[in-house]
């Protein structure tokens, strides 16, 4: 891939901006469909968050957008023919906000020290660096 100079680029990422034209996108069944840059393919790849083991490579994002979409939908029919449970999107699911988090000693006992510091609890600390 080359910039507008003519330049080599090499392009590593992964975006989820929700904005009109978004990278990630919730399609009509609530699934997250998102495109990334495939260096060792060198094509974008399209992905869908509920489906982890589904792909589609393509020149552009939106043929990559386009090609995950039709192979999630022929796998939902598929799944469903079958009388298997398509799995829930994780938009529309419930959270209780509760999660653990297993971090080295040394990192605790620093977020122990801010939080007591700023006069909160380890959990507002921590939650607010989750947040950034």
């Amino acid at each position: 891939m080359t910039n507008q100079y003519g330049q080599a680029v090499t392009l590593n990422f992964c975006l989820r901006i929700l904005c009109p034209d978004t990278f990630e996108i919730q399609g009509k069944c609530g699934l997250n469909h998102l495109f990334s840059w495939s260096e060792e393919d060198e094509e974008f790849i399209g992905l869908c968050a509920e489906f982890p083991s589904l792909s589609w490579l393509a020149e552009s994002p939106e043929a990559s957008l386009k090609g995950i979409r039709k192979v999630v939908r022929n796998c939902i029919k598929d799944m469903e023919s079958c009388g298997e449970d398509v799995p829930p999107a994780l938009a529309t699911k419930n959270y209780s906000g509760k999660f653990m988090v297993r971090v080295p000693p040394d990192v605790h006992r620093k977020l122990a020290v801010k939080a007591a510091e700023s006069g909160v609890s380890l959990n507002r600390i921590a939650s607010a660096k989750l947040a950034q």
